[in-house]
């Protein structure tokens, strides 16, 4: 027991000595405060960054060091911290979901080139790509359906209808009036891009994309691609399952991938009438390009959407017969002129309304 006394003995003391000396150098230390403090006050901001750069560093190395305490308090966890997902990757794997509905992925956005291979005809690389032999015959001057041959490089358009360089003075509606198309197709096209996308102008010297326009004073080889059809009068017969016309004019526009329904326009602003009985599920603005809408629930798996309406007549949780008017023809929201855009929707799913109108 003795040595352990001496041990102890030793020991404070030499705690006794060591405070001894500390005082003296806070002492020493505290007479040379103010000019420790002016030579720092000179030198301020000089260090800044070595200094911000080594705290950086020793945090890292301290988080390095510390880790493998830290995941011992997690027991039963074997999250690696350097394996998660890059934001990119977590948003890839959250757009390609299945039932995630998009009409952009995979389609074309621009002109591309097609070598003609053995056997291919102007008609059969058409089908190919889903256009007219005429969008084919104008984008590459052929002179007859016959004028391709082996080897020859085509510039296939994305859709059907005619590109149109933009010069001076153009306009959506004076290059729509040229192709006899619809000005609304040509800004509902979503690869068409414009200095403003309030008034649409256009650029110079860009390209435009004019969907199903004709070239003019051109004999057509496909005809029936670019036949316009009337609708019939919009009667107010109640229908149950079936889908009445709702609203007299000209389809100036088809349903297709970045189009998902039909327009109906008459410079006259007719009533807009249900397509079918049902409950009137949204009614008013939308800020997606609609306009003013009405969007009717037909309790059957079916939806109808009514848009660009300069009028509304009913409201959200009214019912409605098949032929009740439920708003006027206009030219809000993202328009170019008096139309109705009309879309149907199967269990979620947009549906062609040429298929289910009678």
């Amino acid at each position: 027991m003795g040595i352990f006394k001496e041990i102890k003995t030793f020991l404070v003391e030499l705690s006794n000595f060591l405070i001894s000396v500390f005082r003296v150098q806070l002492i020493g230390l505290e007479s040379k405060k103010g000019i420790i403090v002016n030579h720092l006050y000179k030198k301020r901001g000089k260090r800044a960054k070595l200094l911000t750069h080594s705290g950086m560093a020793s945090l890292a190395a301290l988080s390095v060091i510390i880790s493998p305490s830290i995941a011992s308090e997690f027991p039963g966890r074997s999250v690696n911290p350097w394996s998660i997902s890059s934001p990119s990757a977590v948003l890839s794997a959250s757009t390609e979901a299945v039932d995630t509905n998009t009409f952009l992925s995979d389609q074309r956005d621009k002109i591309i080139e097609y070598t003609v291979a053995e056997g291919d005809t102007v008609s059969s690389i058409a089908q190919k790509f889903g256009i007219s032999t005429d969008t084919i015959r104008w984008q590459n001057d052929l002179a007859s359906p016959d004028a391709i041959k082996v080897g020859q490089v085509l510039e296939i358009l994305p859709i059907t209808g005619i590109s149109h360089k933009v010069q001076k003075g153009d306009t959506v509606s004076s290059i729509a009036k040229k192709y006899d198309a619809s000005a609304q197709a040509i800004v509902d096209y979503p690869f068409n891009t414009f200095v403003n996308d309030e008034t649409f102008e256009l650029a110079i010297g860009q390209t435009v994309i004019v969907p199903e326009g004709v070239k003019p004073d051109e004999q057509l080889w496909s005809p029936n691609t670019y036949i316009k059809r009337i609708t019939p009068d919009a009667g107010t017969v109640v229908a149950t399952g079936g889908f009445v016309w709702p609203t007299q004019g000209v389809i100036t526009q088809n349903f297709s991938w970045y189009h998902p329904g039909i327009d109906i326009a008459n410079p006259a602003a007719p009533n807009v009438l249900a397509a079918d009985s049902g409950r009137v599920v949204a009614s008013g603005w939308d800020n997606t390009g609609y306009g003013y809408r009405v969007i009717i629930d037909h309790g059957n798996g079916y939806q109808t959407l009514y848009g660009h309406l300069q009028k509304i007549y009913v409201t959200v949780g009214q019912s409605v017969n098949a032929g009740n008017a439920i708003g006027q023809m206009g030219s809000t929201g993202r328009s170019t002129g008096t139309h109705l855009h009309f879309e149907v929707h199967a269990n979620g799913t947009r549906v062609n309304p040429l298929s289910v109108l009678r």
